[in-house]
């Protein structure tokens, strides 16, 4: 998945109202207001003063002109912020058959209605397999050594995702939680159980049922998004 168009560098000077930050451009130092698309608790990544990159358009339906979309980390590393990406980065990486697991599937549809008054972020299909559920997570907290961990905040509708992809399994079909991790520093993943301990419960409530859970870093760059290598999953 690459920008619409190039990103241009900036420092994080404030994160607020959940989906609002204020921005100053390097080179020019003006100050600008940027879209955060992102509405979790950005632990590690919304400190003042953190180099961050942000993706200009000209779309006069939109009020704001800027898109916040990368932090700099230390070590060269990145982090993606942009709570949508995973899902696109997901489709490509189905549709190229990038990830093993999921390979066999000839089609995929986002978006289809499935349990209550949701909808599932893929529905893989192909002949002679039973269809394939799969429920994209972003995934970007990294407190200790080289884990990822999800979520970052409390949430319930992840919850409820969870309940209704066991219930997939119990209707003779496949589910999958593929958790794909927006930061180049992680090669693990692990529940945040202190953050959300009714979603750890969950978690592995559906693990029994059946449902699967993979997970992928993405590599990251000022060009794009794409699917990285498989990581381990804990399950505690």
């Amino acid at each position: 998945m690459r920008w619409k168009t190039p990103l241009i560098r900036g420092s994080l000077i404030r994160r607020y109202n959940r989906f609002l930050s204020d921005i100053r451009l390097e080179g020019t130092g003006e100050e600008v207001t940027a879209h955060c698309p992102n509405p979790g608790a950005m632990l590690g990544l919304k400190e003042p003063g953190l180099p961050v990159w942000v993706e200009p358009n000209d779309d006069p339906k939109k009020k704001l002109k800027y898109g916040w979309r990368l932090c700099e980390l230390p070590g060269g590393h990145w982090a993606g912020i942009d709570t949508s990406v995973p899902n696109r980065v997901a489709a490509e990486a189905v549709a190229d058959r990038a990830i093993p697991a999921l390979a066999a599937y000839d089609s995929h549809r986002p978006e289809v209605k499935y349990g209550v008054n949701s909808r599932i972020d893929l529905l893989l299909s192909t002949a002679g397999l039973p269809d394939a559920y799969v429920e994209v997570k972003n995934v970007h907290l990294r407190r200790e050594g080289t884990w990822a961990e999800f979520p970052d905040s409390v949430t319930t509708r992840g919850a409820k995702h969870l309940r209704e992809l066991s219930d997939m399994v119990a209707q003779g079909h496949r589910a999958v939680m593929l958790y794909l991790v927006q930061r180049t520093d992680c090669d693990r993943l692990r529940l945040a159980e202190d953050l959300d301990p009714a979603y750890a419960a969950a978690f592995r409530a559906a693990r029994a049922a059946g449902v699967e859970a993979i997970c992928h870093r993405c590599e990251i760059d000022v060009d794009g998004v794409r699917i990285g290598p498989e990581l381990p999953v804990e399950i505690a």
